[in-house]
């Protein structure tokens, strides 16, 4: 078939089942006040390596965007299969100001080079500088729905139980959680791993 994303010939927009499984970007800010915000974002990812970069995706502009502007910073902890409760939860549309870590049961623990904590219980987090906001204009013009954060990343934590001897980070060990269509969810098992090297003497490692 073909769907036609301008007259949606489903009942149901196939596209976020197409675009998937996506990373879930958990991002804490806070206000230039202190105000402490905690969001699930899955329209996340990496943007750049050298160097490290991240961006999400908010529609509308909601707190984490606006705290992460007003402070200059915030942090993407990894959410795991362990945590799909707390993760689920804090997406709760809560007042300005109203804790989500509060809401969802979730304990704090403090950056290394930011303001905003991390998840305590996440077993890896990234630390972000914000660099920019992007309107994500249509085509057609208008309105952007869509507000575009990118941050970079200062300082990595990641639980020393889940880095191998060889000095590796076993991600499938963390069980991460990441977001289909609908309501569906994915886990990355190590399991499932399997490596392939790029042609011509590519690889998977960096090159820094």
């Amino acid at each position: 078939m073909h769907y036609d994303a301008e007259t949606r010939t489903l009942p149901h927009n196939p596209f976020k089942a197409l675009v998937a499984p996506r990373p879930i970007g958990w991002v804490s800010a806070l206000s230039a006040s202190g105000q402490l915000n905690l969001s699930p974002y899955s329209f996340f990812n990496g943007i750049g390596d050298n160097p490290e970069m991240v961006m999400f995706s908010s529609f509308g502009r909601k707190d984490a965007l606006t705290f992460a502007e007003e402070g200059g910073e915030f942090v993407c902890s990894l959410a795991t299969f362990d945590l799909r409760d707390g993760m689920n939860q804090s997406s709760a549309p809560l007042p300005r100001g109203e804790s989500e870590f509060d809401f969802a049961g979730l304990a704090t623990a403090p950056s290394r080079k930011v303001r905003p904590p991390r998840v305590a219980d996440a077993p890896a987090a990234l630390e972000c500088r914000w660099l920019q906001t992007i309107p994500l204009v249509p085509a057609g013009g208008g309105e952007a729905a869509y507000f575009m954060v990118i941050g970079q990343v200062v300082s990595m934590y990641i639980d020393d139980r889940f880095v191998t001897p060889e000095g590796r980070v076993d991600t499938g060990a963390m069980r991460p959680i990441m977001r289909g269509g609908y309501f569906d969810y994915f886990t990355v098992e190590s399991e499932n791993r399997f490596e392939m090297r790029r042609p011509a003497g590519g690889g998977d490692m960096p090159k820094r």
